[in-house]
């Protein structure tokens, strides 16, 4: 109930915001044609500024109260004022809500001013700036600025907003103008004035729609981040569907109007044909209105839903999913951007159809079947075959343990068909009738969901001769797996790094893990995210000895830049070993969790002068690992393959400043393989 109310008030306080900034747009664009404005829908549209002004005001209040009840969890608080002025002080949605109130506060300053002048174009603009303003206020609340408070973050949703405030918030006061023409103004000199008007309105429309479009595109795409299958598999998704069907009903009675009834309307003759036009435009602009209104519900709805990136798909409806990065080639590409051409053919042909005034038929039809043609020709070769689990998250971090115990899980049941690396050459792949794909070197990890292995570890893979382990593994194992043979991936691609930081290039999550060590400190790599770097180093006693005093005697001086070291012991010492190291060592030295933390992190021990891809693989002696304060592994050092190295203690200082001093490219670094 609770939460009906809320949207409802959310609903009519930006209908009412969205108005009143239309309204004096469409009033600034009347006065550039007829000064002064004394039509009578002008002063139907003045006087009910004022009301619009109220109704945002009781739609804030009703959403602080409800906010309260939803915080408390409590109906009654909706009722308490200290609850509510708990909500305004202690969290980021009452600071914002503070000022979007007294910015409405203003504005209604603004129009109870206007209510006692003359009436001017500069009085409308200055009534339309600080409508304006709520409007971005409110946009700080959206889902991409609540994920990262910046102008670049809030600026596409503010956009879109505000224009689609001066295309929605124009139609009420353009009904009013066709109203009283056809009831009140019909003489031959109003007709011209609101003619103009409408054809100044109507050339401002299209441009003003396409940037709701474009703005729109960059905000959807914010919240999808790349997970485009939630759009007919989320109610987020679901609700975006909704919205775009509302947006192609209101394009089409936009198109009608602009190229059956406007062209006779702009004749500015008192005729029969005139009023039948202006009376037709009503209709139809009245029932665009409701198609807006409830398109601006659905808006509302949607903001308050759990955005696309963030929901879980726990079961793919179809049997298939588009996918360039799995069926990319270049015989797919010609297909691809044949389809491409059709579907810009098919806007242009529906703008020329607007321009030259086709019949609706025309208008419509001829540019559907070509963007249907275009879906049919481009989609198809991009599909593969997809299951229930495609898109389900993973419920396992991918981890340091889940990783190991994805390893023995691999040696036990995976090894003889697929290798002790992966590489698909175990003793068993000649006898099978269908080669097992190489884990290791080729892309499968990236061409396929997490969701997509999980499926083939459950039920097998149909056609071959690998068999499911739903019997014999339990899930959560079988998602062991699943980070196993990322990590595995992973590990390969890590061969292209050395030393030296690529600037600005975030190339690879490392796998999280948690440890304990010797000085009584314990916690999670995930723990310094966004506070510093970490330094990772897998060491072997005593033939590591002589390192880990230098990075001893550089403690200091590491510690300026922001860097924590984590020493982790290859084979465990013994206790007395540990005893007699850590007087010496001012860093962590794990004593828990270590042979998980080597197992996952040895993955990454190739090099391309030691890549290392047959028999069991060799855990060098010394491995270092640099992740910067975002979660990302940035660079690693490897005596044994590296000819310069880390051992010079500037080169690693220097590397270790410059991610220091980088800003944050991508995301925080994701738990979790998708």
């Amino acid at each position: 109930m609770i939460e009906t109310i809320a949207a409802i008030a959310r609903w009519l306080q930006l209908a009412a915001n969205m108005t009143l900034l239309g309204s004096c747009v469409f009033l600034i664009l009347a006065g550039s044609i007829k000064k002064p404005l004394k039509h009578i829908w002008v002063e139907r549209a003045e006087q009910s500024f004022l009301w619009l002004v109220l109704t945002i005001i009781a739609g804030l209040l009703i959403i602080l109260a409800t906010t309260a009840g939803q915080a408390t969890g409590n109906i009654t608080d909706l009722w308490h004022p200290e609850v509510w002025y708990s909500v305004i002080t202690d969290t980021r949605m009452g600071n914002i809500w503070v000022g979007r109130f007294a910015l409405v506060l203003l504005l209604l300053g603004v129009v109870i001013y206007l209510r006692n002048t003359s009436r001017e174009r500069w009085h409308y603009l200055l009534c339309g700036i600080f409508s304006i303003l709520p409007l971005i206020a409110g946009s700080l609340v959206s889902h991409t600025a609540a994920e990262d408070l910046s102008v670049l973050a809030v600026l596409p949703y503010a956009l879109h907003i505000i224009f689609g405030g001066i295309w929605l918030g124009a139609l009420p006061i353009l009904l009013l103008m066709l109203v009283s023409y056809v009831k009140h103004e019909n003489n031959q000199k109003t007709n011209t004035a609101d003619a103009q008007t409408l054809k100044l309105f109507s050339s401002l429309a299209m441009p003003i729609m396409l940037l709701i479009i474009a703005t729109g595109v960059i905000v959807a795409d914010r919240t999808f981040d790349d997970h485009y299958a939630a759009l007919v598999a989320t109610p987020y998704g679901w609700l975006l569907s909704a919205k775009l069907v509302l947006l192609i009903f209101i394009l089409i009675i936009a198109a009608r109007v602009r190229s059956n009834w406007l062209p006779v309307f702009l004749q500015a003759k008192n005729t029969g044909d005139t009023f039948s036009s202006a009376n037709s435009m009503r209709k139809l602009i009245r029932v665009e209105y409701i198609f807006a209104l409830l398109l601006l519900l659905v808006a509302t709805i949607l903001s308050n839903t759990t955005p696309a990136k963030h929901a879980t798909i726990e079961n793919w409806l179809f049997p298939f999913r588009f996918s360039i990065d799995a069926t990319w080639n270049q015989d797919i590409a010609i297909q691809v951007w044949i389809g491409i051409t059709i579907f810009i053919v098919a806007i242009a042909t529906f703008l020329v159809g607007m321009t030259r005034r086709w019949n609706i038929q025309r208008q419509i039809g001829f540019p559907s079947i070509l963007f249907i043609v275009s879906f049919a020709v481009a989609l198809p070769p991009l599909s593969i075959e997809a299951y229930p689990e495609t898109y389900r998250g993973t419920p396992i971090p991918f981890d340091a343990a889940s990783i190991a115990n994805g390893a023995d899980l691999y040696q036990q049941n995976c090894v003889t068909c697929h290798g002790p690396q992966g590489k698909g050459n175990g003793i068993l792949s000649r006898t099978l009738s269908t080669v097992p794909i190489d884990l290791l070197t080729e892309p499968h990890t990236e061409e396929h969901t997490a969701g997509d292995f999980y499926h083939w570890l459950t039920y097998g893979v149909k056609d071959t001769e690998m068999p499911g382990y739903e019997d014999e593994l339990s899930e959560e194992d079988r998602w062991d797996l699943v980070n196993f043979i990322h990590a595995l991936a992973r590990g390969y691609q890590a061969r292209i790094m050395s030393p030296k930081v690529v600037a600005n290039r975030p190339y690879m999550v490392p796998p999280d893990f948690f440890y304990a060590a010797q000085d009584g400190t314990s916690g999670l790599l995930q723990d310094f995210h966004e506070e510093m770097s970490v330094l990772v180093v897998l060491f072997s006693w005593p033939e590591s000895q002589a390192r880990l005093e230098q990075l001893a005697q550089a403690h200091s001086q590491l510690n300026d830049q922001n860097t924590l070291i984590i020493a982790v012991p290859i084979e465990d010492p013994s206790a007395e070993t540990i005893s007699n190291m850590a007087p010496e060592l001012p860093f962590p030295v794990v004593t828990q969790g270590a042979s998980e933390i080597v197992s996952s992190y040895a993955l990454s021990r190739r090099t391309l002068s030691h890549p290392d891809m047959m028999g069991n693989g060799a855990t060098p002696d010394h491995m270092e690992f640099l992740i910067d304060r975002y979660g990302y592994l940035r660079a690693r050092w490897i005596p044994s393959a590296d000819k310069t190295g880390w051992d010079n203690i500037d080169l690693l200082t220097n590397q270790l400043n410059q991610i220091k001093q980088e800003k944050q490219v991508l995301p925080i670094a994701s738990d979790f393989v998708n």
